[in-house]
């Protein structure tokens, strides 16, 4: 976790900082396995508080049964790392 600084965020700040990780998360998925291979993908980020900020993601994914040799939890732990990424970004953007 890394502090930055930053001062207290409005609620717009928040909403755009949720969907630029949900963004993140989704488009990580989608280059690395391709939409077409996808039966669920469900990601949620929940942000709470406003100084400092906790952000949560979840993210539920099932691959088409034709897929193999994909480790699905790892391709969703780098998801989530990508999402944590560009949330950092825009909050260092704040700055």
């Amino acid at each position: 976790m890394v502090e930055l600084g930053l001062p207290v965020l409005s609620t717009e700040q928040i909403e755009v900082l949720c969907e630029t990780a949900e963004n993140a998360a989704r488009e990580y998925i989608h280059t690395t396995i391709g939409s077409k291979l996808i039966d669920r993908l469900d990601i949620t980020v929940e942000a709470q508080g406003t100084k400092p900020v906790d952000l949560s993601v979840e993210l539920d994914l099932i691959l088409n049964k034709v897929v193999q040799n994909v480790d699905v939890d790892v391709l969703v732990k780098e998801a989530v790392n990508q999402a944590h990424l560009a949330s950092e970004n825009f909050l260092r953007k704040l700055l």
